[in-house]
């Protein structure tokens, strides 16, 4: 039986987890279905320009995605602060670009006089709209409900677009998460759906790359900070122009099919997040196989699974073989 979401996402663990959204009765979300000879590629664009909107209006940054033909892959931050942060009144200007609310949180956004007890009225609601515009669960269910639709009236029919709702996996340290996003930006690579990374249509990888070559990083994504430290800015622990040199590395090996090894100086992300190179290729091409809801190195497993309540520890196994 599936875990509920909220025995999975807990931020006090991590703000960090992959998303995957797969499609059922052997739809085709985008590219070329052999079966019909239908092209669905413009979906791509549906799914891409619809994520990027839901990361300017949630509380959830978006660190990776790659969209495929038939599933996609997310790397999803939450930003507990910044829904902390916002007034009542960005709230519902946030949650009104998406959905109605009620009559008196309407009166009060136009700056109509409330009583006591509506303000406390729209307090209670605006909270709730909080919690929301900080939930994984919430930001998947607008996505996937929005391109289901979409592709239903399409294709004319009605019923289930997506396998369920969503696979999710809590990223628990700096290593899990380096090689989940190498895993999620290398996806197209390594299905032959694009030679190189910055060939790779719809993904983050590309987007990042772009912008790079103008000395830029993405606004619609998670930038990269830098080496972590007590006063780091907001946004990814690593250097983006040490992951880039990564994922290229990792393509290239994967592509080739060569086991090898790295030269120590080539990669120092490895040796600051203390990743045994041998594994590196296990993690970055099977990634989901290889974790089930949570992923990381033992020690952030065993802090998750004691805060959970939970008996056992999900994914031990290969968190020992592989991070160790």
């Amino acid at each position: 039986m599936a875990t509920p979401r909220r025995n999975l996402i807990s931020v006090s663990n991590t703000p960090y987890y992959h998303c995957i959204s797969r499609c059922v009765r052997r739809a085709y979300l985008c590219g070329q279905d052999p079966l019909t000879g239908r092209s669905y590629e413009h979906r791509r664009d549906w799914v891409e320009k619809k994520l990027l909107q839901l990361g300017r209006i949630f509380c959830i940054d978006v660190c990776a995605y790659a969209v495929m033909s038939n599933h996609t892959h997310l790397v999803l931050h939450i930003d507990i602060a910044k829904a902390k942060r916002l007034n009542n009144k960005a709230i519902l200007i946030r949650w009104h670009k998406l959905f109605k609310s009620t009559f008196l949180c309407q009166q009060f956004l136009n700056g109509e006089l409330l009583t006591k007890a509506e303000l406390s009225a729209v307090n209670t609601r605006v909270n709730l709209y909080r919690e929301r515009l900080s939930s994984i669960s919430w930001f998947m269910r607008v996505l996937n409900e929005s391109i289901a639709r979409q592709a239903n009236q399409e294709d004319d029919c009605k019923g289930r677009f997506w396998e369920g709702r969503f696979k999710s996996q809590a990223l628990l340290d700096e290593a899990a998460l380096a090689a989940c996003l190498a895993y999620v930006d290398l996806n197209p690579v390594r299905a032959k759906a694009a030679d190189l990374p910055e060939q790779s249509d719809y993904t983050s990888i590309k987007t990042r790359i772009e912008s790079a070559q103008n000395n830029k990083q993405p606004k619609s994504l998670m930038r990269f900070a830098g080496k972590p430290h007590k006063h780091m800015p907001k946004g990814l622990p690593y250097e983006l122009k040490t992951y880039l040199q990564l994922v290229d590395w990792t393509g290239r090996s994967i592509r080739e099919d060569k086991p090898g090894r790295i030269p120590e100086d080539a990669l120092p992300i490895l040796e600051r997040l203390n990743i045994c190179i041998d594994n590196w290729l296990t993690l970055t091409t099977s990634f989901s196989r290889s974790f089930k809801n949570t992923a990381g190195k033992e020690q952030a497993i065993t802090a998750y699974t004691n805060h959970m309540k939970r008996k056992r520890r999900s994914s031990i196994a290969n968190s020992l073989a592989l991070f160790t």
